[in-house]
């Protein structure tokens, strides 16, 4: 990365050259993640399948027989509920690999490699901290949420239907301005400051809600413009396995219908990530150093660090 402000053109720029850098410890560390993660319910449903001949046929009629084999109901309730909880496991192994891609992010910016392996070690010493970070915030969020929930329930209940449609007229923009603001403003630097400072969690809320001081639009403009290029990204990289396995159940019989799906599923979701996390982390990371960068003058001891300044 270029050790100066960098420009939206930098940041990209910098995320990609940083993972054709050291594709093991960003690609690699999301895709292990997730492989194992999605290994879960592709096992699962290998045993059921061959152990008690769980079927789905997926060109079967629809019936008004609501009969069903019980086996089979389980069986999908297994089978979808450990892709489901797969899913969850990789979320949290992702946590961790944002924590990791934040070191390399950091060592890369002064011409280091770190091996999957350095990159791990470096978090060290933080990692319950990030779980902790990662819950503190989703807590928050979901507070926010729960509480407005709530509030629409009471108007709802008490208020005749013009205030209700003035207060979701008024409210509902405030709580999404509100939502956008708590993402830059609270969630969207801490992880990079925990990982690279010597703060704890409530320190890194603070640091990254400090370093978006007066920045908020165009921190906001590039994490958003990041989040839907990732997404169409990620789309793009997993459908054609989704679709693929879609007419795969249709050309394979009843008895791994089932298998085939969940397996093409698992695999989308591991393709996916293997794009979509090391990006994110990355841009959110050089953001961060952006930051530090314009406000901190953090460009002298990254110069420093390279060797460049004596």
């Amino acid at each position: 990365m270029a050790l100066r402000p960098l420009s939206l053109g930098d940041i990209y720029d910098a995320a990609f050259r940083i993972i054709r850098f050291n594709p093991k410890a960003t690609v690699g560390s999301a895709v292990l993640v997730a492989a194992v993660a999605m290994l879960i319910p592709l096992l699962l449903t290998g045993i059921l399948t061959f152990t008690t001949g769980l079927t789905y046929d997926a060109t079967a009629e629809p019936s008004s027989d609501l009969t069903i084999d019980t086996a089979d109901l389980a069986g999908f309730i297994a089978s979808f509920g450990a892709l489901a909880f797969g899913s969850v496991l990789q979320a949290i192994g992702l946590i961790f690999v944002t924590g990791m891609v934040a070191h390399v992010t950091a060592a890369a910016a002064i011409g280091k490699k770190l091996s999957l392996g350095e990159a791990w070690a470096a978090t060290r010493g933080k990692r319950l901290r990030l779980v902790g970070l990662s819950f503190l915030l989703g807590l928050m969020l979901t507070v926010a949420v729960t509480v407005y929930v709530v509030l629409w329930i009471v108007v709802a209940l008490t208020l005749p239907t013009a205030a209700i449609v003035a207060w979701g007229l008024v409210t509902v923009p405030a709580f999404v301005a509100g939502l956008w603001w708590f993402w830059i403003r609270v969630y969207y630097l801490p992880v990079p400051a925990l990982m690279l400072e010597g703060v704890g969690i409530t320190g890194a809320i603070g640091r990254g809600y400090r370093l978006t001081a007066g920045q908020f639009w165009r921190t906001f403009g590039i994490a958003l413009l990041t989040v839907l290029l990732v997404n169409i990204a990620g789309g793009i990289l997993s459908m054609p396995i989704s679709v693929g396995g879609q007419l795969g159940v249709l050309a394979v019989g009843p008895d791994k219908a089932l298998l085939l799906l969940v397996g093409t599923q698992a695999l989308a979701s591991v393709v996916s990530t293997a794009f979509v996390a090391p990006f994110s982390a990355a841009v959110a990371s050089l953001q961060y150093l952006d930051q530090r960068i314009r406000k901190e003058a953090y460009d002298v001891e990254l110069m420093r660090q390279a060797g460049v300044l004596r």
